[in-house]
């Protein structure tokens, strides 16, 4: 690679390469723009021809085809200029508020030969002989892109971007030959990312399937899968005889310092099961009088505004000095920390959840959470190796997951160089 002095170059460039990118506009590069059919809640099927649904267009650069609805032959026929075929490139100018941030992304429709119906707000494009499709796709995900995107949103309920405004959005453009050096090397990076992606999601969908069969059913005294030399039936026990809880630290704004206090755990710094930095907050040590966090203790959310929160939690994993729960979490202390980890990812452990909710506020009581019953065998040899299967299959999901995170940096960066 070498570094760009001149200003319409970009910062990173493939050997080689040396000319000014010329302005254009996309009116320049797309030769037609062709928008989809108005489609009525009464006019989808249980099945038929496929549209496109809103939600395809994403930041990978390939159509997500997941949540596509179907319409018949007869409607597709009748709006002949709103189809769009396999290896078509679509983008989405009309889109609801939450979802804006994918708004004008391009992505490409990939999969067997098949053609589909495009519904309002998304569009075909076809380019003009000599523009990259993989260079414009990714051009699509730069910063410079998003922030003009971004510019010219409109309305409060529905944000949408007119064919004439987006057709006159302005793109820097290299000679076609690199065009296609960035374009091949942003779609491999793009299947790079999506071939983890899939790793990763098929170890969770992995470890789904070996915590239902591994701790019994709802009712059931054994699981259907036993390690060798275990046969015994598990008893029905309160947790809170298994366990020891302890509560969080309750503080005030005027109690909050920079990084040289204590650290409180919050929802914020639980994720994937993990212990992770986001809004740290530290507090004046000399205001703690809750238990410091020890390594092999669980933390979990027992108080949020988001009901889906509740029960979210994590595993400390090593020796945090300093570190407390905040007063929406619960600690809790177990000689086989592993196993009881494993039993609340169980469909068991949200089960219990939603029996104990509270009806106004989204929390539940050290109380009631004592009071969850759930299947446990008494063996500690057996607790031992479920718990220690399942730690390490969760330090494997965790590796993969560190590793697209990189890769997923690793894009985004590049995207800010790469381009004008």
């Amino acid at each position: 690679e070498c570094l760009s002095m001149t200003k319409n170059t970009p910062e990173l460039r493939f050997k080689g390469f040396t000319d000014d990118w010329e302005l254009r506009k996309f009116s320049g590069v797309i030769e037609k723009l062709s928008g989809g059919a108005s489609i009525k809640p009464t006019d989808y099927l249980e099945d038929g021809i496929r549209t496109i649904p809103k939600g395809a267009v994403n930041a990978t650069g390939i159509a997500d085809l997941s949540g596509s609805k179907y319409i018949s032959k007869d409607f597709f026929e009748k709006n002949i200029t709103s189809h769009v075929h396999t290896n078509n490139l679509v983008t989405s100018l009309r889109d609801l508020v939450p979802s804006a941030p994918n708004m004008g992304r391009i992505v490409r429709i990939e999969g067997d030969d098949e053609q589909f119906l495009m519904p309002q707000g998304v569009y075909k494009l076809e380019l003009l002989e000599g523009m990259d499709e993989d260079f414009l796709i990714s051009f699509s995900n730069s910063d410079k892109y998003r922030k003009i995107i971004s510019a010219e949103k409109k309305g409060s309920t529905q944000v949408h971007i007119r064919n004439g405004e987006f057709l006159n959005i302005d793109i820097n453009l290299p000679s076609e030959h690199e065009q296609n050096k960035i374009g091949d090397f942003f779609k491999s990076l793009n299947h790079t990312l999506a071939l983890h992606q899939r790793k990763l999601d098929l170890l969770k969908r992995l470890k789904q399937a070996y915590l239902q069969k591994m701790f019994p059913k709802s009712g059931e005294k054994v699981p259907e899968i036993h390690f060798a030399g275990f046969y015994e039936n598990w008893e029905q026990r309160k947790l809170g005889e298994l366990v020891r809880f302890y509560s969080g630290l309750t503080y005030s704004p005027q109690n909050i310092v920079s990084e040289n206090g204590t650290f409180v755990l919050r929802s914020s710094n639980v994720k994937n099961g993990e212990i992770v930095d986001a809004d740290n907050v530290y507090v004046n040590s000399s205001v703690v009088n809750a238990d410091n966090v020890q390594k092999g203790d669980i933390i979990v959310v027992v108080r949020n505004g988001s009901r889906d929160l509740i029960g979210k939690h994590a595993q400390i994993k090593r020796t945090m000095n300093h570190t407390v729960i905040g007063a929406f979490m619960t600690g809790i202390r177990s000689k086989e920390s592993n196993f009881i980890n494993a039993l609340l990812d169980t469909i068991q452990f949200k089960i219990e959840i939603n029996k104990n909710l509270g009806a106004t506020i989204n929390q539940i009581t050290t109380g009631s959470f004592k009071k969850m019953t759930f299947s446990i065998t008494e063996s500690r040899n057996e607790q031992e190796k479920i718990g220690l299967f399942f730690k390490t299959l969760d330090n494997t999901i965790t590796q993969h997951q560190k590793y697209l995170d990189q890769l997923k940096s690793l894009k985004i960066a590049f995207l800010k160089k790469m381009f004008v």
